[in-house]
Order: structure tokens, then sequence, then C-alpha cells
């Protein structure tokens, strides 16, 4: 995957060869879209200590990528957000390169045949 020149002259090679705080939270949290977790859930899952996820947290926030309700945090659903932030697509190459691509295929199998109602009302 490719970075911008800017990041290539202005990061480090410790940082370009990992992904941050912030896009393994954002990847995290992309890739469980349907739900929303505590941060010390997210701290779990990615290997993090919480206080960094914390802070990650709250700076996505910050860039309109997670949305936040009492002690619960969800990716945006905003796609054309998500795809302008350079980190999601790291984040997106990597948990595909750890878990695999999804099959969009098997997906459909267990589709509703109909949409769900919010889906209908913009239609």
């Amino acid at each position: 995957m490719s970075i911008d020149r800017d990041t290539f002259e202005n990061t480090s090679e410790e940082d370009l060869a990992e992904l941050s705080v912030p896009d393994q939270v954002l990847g995290f949290l992309a890739a469980n879209d349907d739900q929303a977790f505590k941060a010390r859930e997210i701290a779990s899952q990615i290997g993090v200590d919480e206080g960094p996820v914390s802070t990650a947290l709250s700076r996505l926030k910050n860039r309109d990528l997670v949305e936040h309700k009492a002690t619960y945090w969800a990716v945006t659903d905003d796609t054309e957000r998500l795809e302008e932030y350079s980190g999601y697509e790291r984040a997106t190459a990597l948990f595909n390169e750890r878990l695999g691509t999804e099959d969009k295929e098997a997906w459909r199998e267990h589709a509703p045949e109909k949409p769900h109602p919010s889906v209908e009302d913009e239609q």
C-alpha cells in the first residue's frame, strides 16, 4: 500500500512499520461496525493499554471518525469520512492480512431478503 510523500518524509521508520494506536482502534471498530465497545474492551482486543486507547478514541472523535455514547464507542457510519482518513486504509489492509478479506458472497447468503426499515425509509 502506498503512502503520500509528506508522510514518507515526516514519519519515522518505526512508525511506518506499525499501525498507530488510533489506526488500530479505528481498524478494530470498522471491522466490528455493527457493535459499540467500551474503551477497555477495545484495548483488550487490540492488545494496547486502556490509556492510549482512550486518548486515541478522543482524537478520533474530534475528527468525527468515531461516535461516543455513555461509555460506548462505535465507528462512524459516514463512509466518505472514513475513506478520506489515510489510517483507515492502512488498518483495513492490516486486518485483511491478519484475518483475511470478507467474502461478499458469504455475506449475501446470510443477508435478509428485505432491507432494514431504516433503509426503506431512505428509498
